[in-house]
C-alpha cells in the first residue's frame, strides 16, 4: 500500500491526502514546487517524480477494528 506522507521532503510544507504531491519508486515525496525546482528527478534516488495518487480519506476510516489494526501495525 502506499504510504501518503504528510509533508515535502525538501522544503517541509504540509500535503494532506488530496494536496498535489510527487514521489518517485521508493515514495520520496515533494509538494509540485519542489518537484519543478528538482525538474522532476528524485534527489535521493535519481528516479522520476511523478503526480502522487489522491485518496479522499485515510484508509482506516470506515474499516472493521480488525482491518484498522492490522494496516497500522503494518505502517510503523
Amino acid at each position: 500500500m502506499l504510504r501518503m506522507k504528510s509533508s515535502c521532503e525538501r522544503c517541509g510544507v504540509s500535503l494532506g491526502l488530496t494536496d498535489q504531491a510527487f514521489i518517485c519508486s521508493f515514495e520520496c515525496t515533494y509538494c509540485r514546487q519542489c518537484a519543478e525546482h528538482l525538474q522532476r528527478n528524485c534527489p535521493n534516488c535519481q528516479g522520476q517524480l511523478v503526480l502522487r495518487p489522491t485518496r479522499t480519506r485515510s484508509p482506516t476510516e470506515g474499516q472493521p477494528q480488525r482491518f484498522k489494526a492490522k494496516l497500522e501495525k503494518l505502517l510503523r
